[in-house]
């Protein structure tokens, strides 16, 4: 009786609708969206169809990866002025967590702001990475080392205090040039 009363007042958040308008904003996959949540793509489908309400820690993993607060989930007027994100808050994601080792490591500047318009990252390169895309144009500013964008057949070069903005719907892919890793902020505009 409890657990009826519970599950109906859960399910008119709404949440797994929420989750899938997420996904398919960012143009990410039930299989992506595994691979960077650590769930499975099957858990997932299960949860986007309303079949299954997640608990907490599966939400907030969820959440992290999309770089929303939980109150997306349950308030959608919840939208802070300031966000502050301090240094050691900032989670460190590899971009691809299934590789034995990362290309490059991100952290979200923003995850705060729940219904942002864009994405912030403090990446790290250390490797080339595999050509990519998704939706939404891409701003990379160098803040230390050498840095080659590759675009669709295009190289670009960028050293510290260059920056470069491109479609980000054409693949593309970054390799640190030079010694040592580059690091560099990242912005992704989402798409609306």
């Amino acid at each position: 009786m409890l657990a009826d009363i519970l599950a109906s007042r859960l399910q008119e958040y709404a949440i797994g609708p929420k989750i899938r308008a997420l996904r398919r904003a960012k143009g990410v996959s039930l299989v992506q969206l595994g691979k960077h949540s650590g769930l499975s793509s099957g858990l997932l489908s299960k949860i986007e169809r309303g079949n299954l309400i997640p608990p907490l820690p599966t939400l907030l993993r969820i959440a992290l990866v999309f770089g929303v607060g939980l109150e997306h989930f349950f308030a959608e007027s919840a939208k802070p002025v300031l966000a502050v994100v301090r240094k050691q808050d900032r989670l460190r994601l590899p971009d691809d967590p299934q590789r034995q080792s990362a290309s490059y490591f991100f952290e979200s500047l923003d995850y705060p702001v729940t219904d942002r318009p864009m994405d912030a990252y403090l990446a790290e390169f250390h490797s080339p990475s595999s050509p990519h895309a998704h939706p939404g144009p891409e701003l990379i500013y160098v803040l230390r080392g050498h840095l080659v964008v590759t675009l669709e057949n295009s190289n670009v070069e960028l050293s510290e205090g260059d920056a470069v903005h491109f479609d980000s719907t054409f693949r593309h892919s970054y390799h640190p040039n030079g010694r040592g890793t580059c690091n560099a902020i990242v912005i992704v505009a989402r798409s609306r």
